[in-house]
């Protein structure tokens, strides 16, 4: 056990929609990200996903609305519910997600991430 500082963990990489695992806890990970323009429609069958801010700000869009997100900010996305995070500029966001989470979820793109590299 020790302390995990994001600020230090979010220094070590400059690339966007590429997730890093950070820590994991019954049978989540946790994980930070930095995104910038936007992400692939998807959605995820089996799990839900929870999405902080750390820095900056996103939105998250649904077919139906979009919903904007700032620094401290948290949103849940419940299983089966499609979604797409942009970004305008750079933003640091922290994910709470289960460990079988693929980040492009029922979408294969260039962006879909297999192997999650722990920093």
């Amino acid at each position: 056990m020790e302390a995990i500082n994001i600020k230090q963990k979010l220094s070590l990489f400059n690339d966007y929609w590429n997730p890093r695992i950070v820590g994991a806890l019954n049978g989540q990970h946790v994980k930070l990200v930095k995104f910038k323009g936007a992400f692939v429609w998807h959605k995820h069958d089996n799990e839900d996903e929870m999405f902080f801010v750390v820095s900056g700000r996103f939105r998250m869009e649904f077919r139906d609305r979009k919903v904007e997100l700032s620094e401290n900010d948290f949103i849940i996305i419940p299983k089966g519910m499609e979604h797409r995070p942009v970004a305008e500029e750079e933003v640091s966001v922290m994910l709470f997600e289960p460990m079988t989470t693929l980040n492009t979820g029922d979408t294969k793109s260039d962006l879909t991430r297999h192997n999650l590299e722990t920093i």
